[in-house]
């Protein structure tokens, strides 16, 4: 089957997990993404665990349908190749902290000058232009300073780091999102441009309804727990074995919750009727609903909610989502067979697509595995040149 970003070639110098992320997102619709590393070394995500026969799975997991080269930027050889590269290619996507590649003579102004259609994507903590934007920056301090750790954990405690590093992972899915609206703008007008991503702007952009609630009652948002500040009844309620998370996101769905729960004088009830007093009376509406919930299973409540066509889940521990049927029928769990480190267990492509479904179609690379093979394919060289930069130390 074609792949949507099939012809696509994508120059990747990122590391770690927001550029990386959002070159497996291309890559897994088929894209050619070439990951540059330095000699040696490679990305430093290559150094974190846990690893299988010394290869990190951190770093397999995200880098996926990519090829590897390794590159010495800071020699001249080095940049002429890279730059010979730049020409070939529809996109450059790097995450240093800005001003590195313009040091390096690499930086948009000079990458336009030769491939005027070039998309320059930047992933940064702060971005290009402001007055944090030389500062550096990891996942926990865009939590930190975006809002969204003063507003997650349990009500009336600390701020909380959320537990995926959702200040990486949302600065890549904008940054392939960024990418694709410049690829679409060059396919209309040959013109390129750059695209500028910063982690602290993304965590500002996903706050979502907790700007809205400050702007309106002038009120900051504090921790409120597992529950939704503004719709009730959803959070997660106690059952006689564990928990299951129950969301009846408007009143009808809160009358087909009081109908199986034998309840329906609740519906009239002017404390309950409506969403909004709900939400202002959820002190005794909870425990109403613990009572009842607590005299059966998680799994007896999630058939009859299921039934009553109310939403609900369990809390799945990390082992239960792998073996989740709805998981496994939407091939979110693939493996693939590294050259190194054997079968590996990752998680799939979430995007179905009816014409051009993406994959994993390869595994990760090892630290310059495919140098010798994009230099002569993509660059012309022959064996003997090769051979002439390896001796000098280009790759």
């Amino acid at each position: 089957m074609k792949q949507a970003l099939e012809g696509i070639k994508v120059l990747d110098l990122t590391r770690v997990l927001a550029g990386p992320y959002a070159t497996m997102v291309m890559a897994d619709m088929g894209a050619d993404v070439i990951k540059i590393e330095a000699p040696g070394v490679g990305d430093d995500s290559r150094a974190f665990g846990p690893y299988i026969a010394n290869e990190s799975a951190y770093f397999m997991s995200l880098n996926r349908n990519k090829r590897s080269i390794t590159l010495n930027l800071k020699k001249p050889k080095a940049k002429e190749l890279f730059l010979e590269m730049v020409k070939k290619a529809d996109v450059v996507v790097e995450n240093y902290r800005p001003g590195t590649m313009e040091k390096l003579g690499l930086g948009y102004e000079e990458l336009k000058k030769i491939n005027p259609g070039i998309i320059y994507a930047a992933s940064s903590g702060f971005g290009h232009s402001g007055p944090y934007s030389k500062r550096a920056a990891y996942d926990a301090v865009v939590q930190a300073m975006g809002g969204i750790m003063s507003i997650t954990g349990p009500k009336g405690g600390k701020p909380t780091r959320v537990g995926p590093s959702v200040g990486d992972i949302t600065a890549g899915l904008f940054t392939a999102i960024g990418i694709l609206a410049a690829l679409n703008h060059r396919n209309n007008t040959g013109q390129g441009q750059k695209v500028d991503v910063a982690m602290l702007d993304c965590q500002v952009a996903i706050l979502e309804n907790a700007i809205a609630r400050y702007v309106v009652t002038g009120e900051v948002p504090k921790p409120a727990g597992n529950r939704h500040t503004s719709i009730t009844p959803f959070e997660p309620f106690e059952t006689s074995d564990g928990e299951i998370m129950i969301a009846a996101g408007n009143d009808a769905l809160f009358i087909k919750l009081c109908e199986l729960f034998g309840t329906e004088e609740w519906v009239q009830d002017e404390r309950f009727k409506s969403n909004p007093q709900r939400t202002k009376h959820v002190e005794e509406l909870t425990p109403l609903i613990t009572a009842i919930t607590k005299t059966k299973t998680t799994k007896e409540w999630q058939e009859l909610l299921d039934k009553a066509g109310v939403p609900n889940g369990p809390i799945n521990t990390i082992d239960k989502v792998l073996e989740d049927p709805q998981v496994l029928a939407r091939e979110m769990v693939v493996e693939v067979d590294h050259p190194v480190a054997g079968h590996l267990k990752m998680a799939g492509v979430p995007i179905k697509m009816s014409e051009t479904q993406g994959s994993v179609r390869k595994p990760a690379p090892v630290l310059g595995q495919h140098t010798e093979e994009i230099l002569q394919d993509l660059l012309g060289l022959n064996k003997e040149e090769i051979e002439e930069l390896k001796k000098a130390e280009i790759f």
